[in-house]
């Protein structure tokens, strides 16, 4: 474990508050416009299926953050 603080983890939780910010801008600006008439069933799976997605690559970003590599 790390005992000194380093640059990455302000930067890499400022890049994760931004890049967050932009993907639920995204999804809100064009989703509901694709899916206007869709069934509510199918509507809420889009959304639990996007609202799962950012979290794909939270782990190597996190990994990242703590070591300075992305694997």
């Amino acid at each position: 474990m790390r005992r000194e603080p380093n640059w990455r983890i302000p930067v890499g939780m400022l890049a994760l508050l931004l890049g967050l910010t932009i993907y639920a801008v995204v999804i809100a600006r064009y989703a509901p416009a694709l899916m206007a008439g869709w069934p509510v069933l199918a509507q809420t799976a889009i959304y639990l299926i996007l609202g799962i997605v950012w979290l794909l690559p939270l782990k190597r970003f996190l990994i990242w953050m703590e070591t300075g590599r992305w694997g």
